[in-house]
């Protein structure tokens, strides 16, 4: 059997069918401040994520390594894209969810619910029927760090769910402490949100919530996985059910059933990671000061992932 390297840990055999022994862990950027967001443009062979201290958005090929796409980004944190391939954008400066058209100009999709604004809107998911969740938790106005120091408008930190037709924003979900990364199965049924609470608070437990999708509305279905080290920031789902969450110490990769399979263990704090690469099968992972990339025999559910075009 072939040795495993320092940045696998393996805690079920099944894990083995989902990361090969060989797989190297590649650094393929650093020297940023906190890097998140990763997504990957299959139609353009090229990774956008940001810096959100350095309200920077960049992009990353493998033929021209690491531009610069767009600055200031408003303190940008989450992205994702829609089923037209339009970026889909969270920013912590501007309190809002913006999209960036095919020419590229802005439109403002989300600022504030019920007369208030937004706290700091931080991950995005868009589902096949074009409607746009996103949580909004306050660690864009807690401090001048990642975004500007404000008082929170809102009573809760909700999730949020844009109406495809009417753009009307209602929450969704409002008993987190800090909503995160958000991800949903392949087939749509169920939505998982990471519970960040525990970053200011540590009564709070580090874990994945799941919920049952009904059309517009989520039906709580209890705790899918508790993290060991860390806590969880951004997630992703594979076309198996397998979830992939950013933790303290790397990767953790559970089973649909929330198992524990294994680690891929970074040597900096994991934000976020996304599926991607030119066969659909690159883990992106970005982590604090850099951003990782490591081969795995698993495709996201998301299906941009899996192809070169939308």
């Amino acid at each position: 059997m072939i040795a495993l390297p320092p940045h696998l840990q393996v805690h079920d055999d099944r894990f083995l069918d989902l990361v090969h022994p060989m797989s190297r862990l590649d650094r393929i950027t650093s020297g940023l401040t906190w890097a998140e967001g990763p997504v990957w443009f299959g139609d353009h062979a090229c990774l956008l994520f940001s810096d959100i201290p350095s309200q920077r958005i960049l992009r990353w090929s493998p033929e021209g390594g690491v531009s610069i796409f767009r600055t200031p980004s408003g303190f940008n944190n989450g992205n994702t894209r829609d089923r037209q391939g339009r970026l889909v954008s969270c920013r912590h400066g501007t309190r809002d969810v913006v999209r960036t058209e095919h020419d590229g100009a802005l439109t403002v999709l989300a600022r504030d619910h019920e007369g208030a604004r937004l706290n700091s809107p931080n991950d995005v998911v868009v589902s096949s029927d074009g409607a746009i969740w996103f949580t909004d938790p306050t660690y864009g106005i807690i401090s001048n760090f990642e975004g500007y120091r404000a008082p929170a408008e809102l009573a809760a930190r909700h999730v949020f769910r844009i109406a495809p037709e009417s753009g009307a924003v209602a929450p969704v979900v409002s008993d987190f402490a800090q909503p995160n990364g958000l991800a949903f199965s392949a087939d749509e049924t169920r939505l998982y949100i990471a519970e960040s609470g525990s970053s200011h608070d540590a009564s709070v437990p580090s874990v994945i919530r799941q919920f049952d999708v009904a059309g517009a509305t989520l039906r709580d279905a209890g705790i899918f996985a508790t993290l060991d080290c860390g806590l969880p920031d951004g997630l992703r789902v594979d076309l198996d059910g397998n979830v992939w969450s950013s933790a303290g110490d790397g990767v953790h990769c559970f089973a649909p059933d929330g198992t524990l399979l294994g680690k891929i263990l970074v040597p900096e704090i994991v934000a976020n990671v996304c599926f991607g690469g030119e066969n659909g099968r690159s883990l992106f992972i970005t982590a604090t000061t850099s951003v990782y990339r490591i081969f795995v025999d698993a495709e996201g559910a998301e299906p941009w992932t899996r192809s070169r075009a939308i």
